[in-house]
């Protein structure tokens, strides 16, 4: 099932189904129906291919859907679509992509502005409410509507070698400097905002939903924060993580610390042994003589539904079914896949924490409105300059003031 494969299965669902703007529009609230029908269905599903393989994720949770939903006499179309592609795919053809899909969340905006992706209403908004944290509610939040049911965060944090590094001493950048060497992909812009957070800089407000509010890295926050910089680019123990050194060295023992995703568990693993290594959230940085928590970028990837969709009451109940407490139970147990649903036990998987904690107190929202594609390259630009000793104490506050004018449009002097 790697390419386009139809399978005909009987479908039912457990949940209770929220109609949403399926076929009229993505900005039509969604309504709560109880009613069903009995009737024969075709919706098309696109998930990665790992889930979509024989005997994978996805062929087990539409058995167990067709087992709820008698009703529903389903013809399943499945491709094998990664998350990365959904935008491209569906905002070409919008009307013949699929009805339901796997999507990561930074994806909204461009799929609003194609009228491919429906708000939720009544019983799956509140299921998304009642199954995650704020956080993760927030990343599918998008003008106060819910575009979609998160499935998994998409966030980063740091993994160290606890043969160096107490879990006390995780949590502050200088006391790990103090013991040991820190790798930071400081000029990846993915990564570069999380000391300026600390200081007070925002995107997109506080809540990272105000869109008129821009980016603002400007005056003393900010430039506090570059100077900081200047002087961790100083430190030996402070090393830039690029091109894969950072793991290379905790294979060499040359750096004790990297920050990355779940992605690079097995590679840390390979690097370390399993029983040394630890993960945690992203530690405070000292400004100006006061410890400030650094803050990741935070997504999810989460189940939407297309606002052309033919039949939105079966399409939002396979939504709310792949996203629900048992799906993602399945999902963590034979992918891995890090649930938002904390009913989830995920026991002692120090990486699950690392993330579940992150998104707890360590993260902010990444913004999807189009306005944040302004903030990558500057930020990269800025963190190269910072590398290269082009920005220094002196001119700190000029440097990042020119950054903030390019992140939020403004080239003129």
């Amino acid at each position: 099932m790697n390419g386009k494969k139809l399978i005909k299965l009987g479908l039912a669902s457990l949940l209770s189904v929220s109609l949403i703007a399926c076929g009229n529009g993505a900005n039509n609230g969604g309504e709560e129906t109880n009613a069903t029908e009995n009737k024969e269905v075709t919706l098309k599903v696109w998930a990665p291919s790992e889930d979509v393989v024989e005997n994978g994720w996805l062929s087990k949770e539409l058995a167990a859907f067709e087992e709820a939903h008698p009703e529903w006499k389903m013809t399943w179309d499945v491709e094998g679509v990664g998350e990365d592609q959904v935008k491209e795919k569906v905002t070409t053809d919008a009307e013949n992509a699929a009805d339901v899909f796997l999507y990561p969340n930074d994806q909204i905006s461009a799929l609003l502005s194609a009228n491919a992706i429906a708000k939720l209403g009544g019983a799956t908004l509140e299921q998304v409410k009642s199954q995650n944290s704020d956080s993760a509610v927030a990343t599918v939040t998008y003008e106060d509507a819910v575009y979609g049911v998160p499935f998994t965060p998409n966030t980063w944090f740091m993994y160290y070698d606890k043969r160096v590094f107490s879990e006390e001493d995780v949590k502050s950048l200088e006391t790990m400097l103090e013991k040991g060497v820190v790798a930071y992909p400081l000029n990846n812009s993915w990564y570069f905002a999380a000391p300026y957070v600390a200081n007070g800089c925002t995107l997109f407000g506080e809540d990272q939903l105000d869109q008129a509010a821009g980016i603002d890295f400007s005056g003393e926050k900010g430039a506090q924060v570059t100077a900081r910089l200047v002087e961790l680019v100083a430190n030996p123990n402070f090393k830039i993580d690029a091109d894969g050194s950072g793991l290379a060295g905790l294979g060499d023992g040359s750096v004790n610390a990297i920050f990355t995703g779940s992605w690079d568990y097995q590679n840390v693993v390979e690097k370390l042994g399993e029983e040394n290594v630890g993960a945690a959230p992203v530690p405070t940085i000292e400004i100006n003589g006061e410890a400030k928590q650094m803050k990741a970028f935070a997504g999810t990837k989460a189940i939407g539904v297309n606002a052309n969709c033919k039949d939105p009451e079966v399409a939002v109940a396979l939504a709310a079914f792949l996203g629900s407490t048992e799906a993602q139970k399945d999902h963590y147990d034979m992918r891995n896949t890090i649930p938002t649903d904390a009913a989830v036990n995920v026991g002692d998987d120090v990486v699950a924490k690392a993330i579940l904690d992150t998104m707890d107190y360590a993260s902010i929202v990444q913004p999807s409105f189009p306005e944040m594609g302004n903030y990558w390259d500057p930020a990269t630009a800025l963190a190269n300059e910072i590398i290269n000793g082009q920005v220094t104490a002196d001119n700190a506050a000029e440097k990042t003031d020119a950054t903030n004018n390019t992140m939020n449009g403004n080239t003129a002097e």
